[in-house]
C-alpha cells in the first residue's frame, strides 16, 4: 500500500484582503497629511521659482554690465593721441561708465575688472588719489582674486611713485611677493631693484636682480637683470692702489753747481767789479 505525501498549502501573507487594507491605510494617511503635503509642494515650487528668478536677474544684469564695460573700454582705448582735449573727454566718459558698472552691478563678474580699469583711468586723468582709493577698494573686496590682485597692487605702487612716495611704493611692491599665485613677481623684483639703484644702494639692487635670475630664469627681465648686475659689480669693486693713482715721477737729481772760472778767485764776489763798471 502506497502512501502519498501531503504537501501543506502555503499561506500567502499578501493576500487580496491585506493588499486592500494596506492601500486604504496609505490613502488614509495621505488624506490626513494632505494639507502638509500641499504646503511642502508649494514651498518647493516657490523656492524653484525664486532661484530661477535670481538666475535670470543675474544673467540680465551681467549682460547690461558687460555692455557698459565694453562701451567704457572703447572710450578708454580709442582716445586720440593728437587731441588732448578730446582725449580727456573720452577718459571722463570711460570713468563715468566704469563707475556705473560698479555701482549698479556690484555682483556681476564684470565688476572686478571694471574696478581695476576705473583705477587705471583715474590715474591717467591725473586723479591719483582717487585711483589709489580705487585700488585699495579692489584689494578689500576681491582679495581672493589672486591673479588680478597682483596687477592691481603693482598699479598701486606706480601711483605712489607718481606722488613721489617711494616708501609706500616699496611696501606695495613687496606685498605682491607674498601673494600666492601672483603672475608678476618677476616684474616686481625688477622694479624693486630699479628703486634701489635710484637710491644709490647697489647691494640691494644686486640682491633683487639675483633673486629674479634665480627664481625666474625664463622671465623677459632676466637678461637685462644680468647686464645690470655686471655693471653694478664693476662700479662697486674698489680700484687697486696701482690703478687708482699714477706712479710718482722719479726725483730729479740736483743740477750740478757751475764751477768758478779760472780768472775768478773762489770766495770773491764780482759785485765790486760791476759797481766800478757802472761808475765809469
Amino acid at each position: 500500500m502506497s502512501y502519498r505525501i501531503r504537501v501543506p498549502a502555503k499561506d500567502d501573507p499578501l493576500d487580496e484582503a491585506h493588499l486592500i487594507s494596506g492601500v486604504d491605510r496609505f490613502l488614509h494617511v495621505l488624506q490626513e497629511q494632505r494639507r502638509a503635503l500641499l504646503v511642502g509642494v508649494g514651498v518647493v515650487l516657490v523656492a524653484g521659482a525664486v532661484v530661477a528668478g535670481v538666475i535670470w536677474y543675474d544673467y540680465q544684469s551681467t549682460l547690461k554690465a558687460r555692455e557698459l564695460d565694453q562701451e567704457a573700454t572703447l572710450h578708454y582705448l580709442n582716445r586720440p593721441a593728437d587731441d588732448p582735449k578730446k582725449s580727456q573727454e573720452q577718459l571722463a566718459q570711460a570713468i563715468n561708465l566704469y563707475q556705473q558698472v560698479i555701482d549698479q552691478y556690484p555682483r556681476s563678474p564684470v565688476a572686478p575688472v571694471a574696478l581695476f580699469h576705473l583705477g587705471n583711468a583715474q590715474v591717467l586723468a591725473n586723479q591719483v588719489d582717487a585711483g589709489i582709493e580705487t585700488y585699495k577698494r579692489f584689494m578689500l573686496l576681491y582679495s581672493s582674486n589672486t591673479s588680478l590682485l597682483g596687477l592691481v597692487q603693482q598699479r598701486l605702487a606706480y601711483a605712489y611713485l607718481a606722488k613721489g612716495d617711494r616708501d609706500q611704493a616699496v611696501k606695495a611692491f613687496t606685498g605682491i611677493l607674498e601673494i600666492p599665485g601672483a603672475l608678476n613677481k618677476d616684474h616686481v623684483l625688477f622694479e624693486l631693484a630699479k628703486i634701489e639703484e635710484s637710491q644709490s644702494r647697489p647691494e640691494g639692487a644686486i640682491a633683487h636682480y639675483q633673486d629674479l635670475m634665480k627664481n625666474y630664469p625664463n622671465s623677459p627681465f632676466t637678461s637685462e637683470a644680468a647686464v645690470r648686475v655686471k655693471v653694478l659689480e664693476v662700479k662697486k669693486a674698489p680700484e687697486s692702489p696701482a690703478a687708482a693713482a699714477p706712479p710718482a715721477p722719479a726725483a730729479s737729481a740736483p743740477a750740478p753747481k757751475p764751477e768758478p772760472s779760472a780768472k775768478a778767485k773762489p770766495g770773491k764776489s764780482s759785485a765790486p767789479a760791476a759797481k766800478k763798471k757802472q761808475q765809469e
